[in-house]
């Protein structure tokens, strides 16, 4: 079954770019990290998968990443890109889905369950990070950072896996309104399985543990794969994953 691919129009101007499977099943929806796209390992994986048994399966790209159309610096926010996904879930999505999220996309996917509790039949995270602008990411800005931050309001961040990414003032400020990792339990009943690496040096096994725990439902299970690092594309990962969505 061939893939399917457009672009879905927002009230700004701005176009998300997607791609779809068309097939039988809750539809499977990618929701990828942060400054990640669809064309990610996992994301293609999924697509294959799709395509030889049948389900139905959704990718998409946020606003300033991948395809889609946006300034990642100007625009770019968890505010933002929530929104994006619940716009693609409203627009694209016929019936409940399966939510997986990759690290940023683990907090989408959480933000997305709790504002369409109907919609959204189970997930799937790999290395989730919740709340990761201001327990993970600010803690470890250095003073230059803060004085860039201070002073133009962005701060380009070194990567391992590319070019410098632009972390703004808005990003940080705004993150802080949707924090989920606190003293309430996170409202979420849904079935969902976690799968952290233990060698992980952007999530911590701890924070995405502590997200585990935080789940209101109890049919949550969490994988510590420790030899595991922060993407999880290997091939025994990804068949890790694919186990993870066929139980559902």
């Amino acid at each position: 079954m061939s893939e399917r691919a457009g672009t879905l129009d927002r009230p700004d101007g701005e176009r998300l770019a997607w791609r779809a499977v068309d097939g039988v099943g809750p539809t499977v929806v990618w929701l990828g990290g942060f400054r990640s796209d669809m064309t990610g390992t996992k994301a293609e994986a999924l697509a294959e998968w799709a395509q030889a048994k049948g389900r139905a399966y959704l990718r998409f790209d946020y606003l300033g990443h991948g395809q889609s159309s946006g300034d990642f610096q100007a625009k770019g926010t968890i505010t933002r890109w929530r929104e994006d996904a619940l716009a693609v879930l409203d627009a694209l999505v016929d019936g409940p889905a399966i939510l997986v999220g990759s690290s940023m996309g683990g907090w989408i996917a959480c933000l997305a369950a709790m504002a369409q509790r109907g919609r959204v039949a189970a997930m799937v995270l790999i290395a989730p990070a919740p709340d990761f602008t201001e327990k993970l990411m600010a803690p470890e800005i250095p003073p230059e950072g803060r004085a860039a931050l201070a002073a133009d309001g962005v701060w380009l961040r070194p990567s391992e896996y590319g070019d410098p990414y632009p972390i703004t003032r808005a990003l940080l400020e705004d993150g802080a309104r949707w924090s989920i990792l606190g003293s309430e339990p996170v409202p979420i009943e849904v079935p969902v399985r976690i799968l952290q690496g233990g060698a992980d040096p952007d999530v911590p096994w701890r924070h995405a543990l502590e997200l585990a725990n935080a789940l209101s439902g109890q049919d949550v299970t969490f994988t510590l794969i420790k030899d595991g690092d922060h993407r999880l594309s290997r091939p025994q990962d990804i068949a890790r994953l694919i186990a993870a969505v066929e139980e559902f």
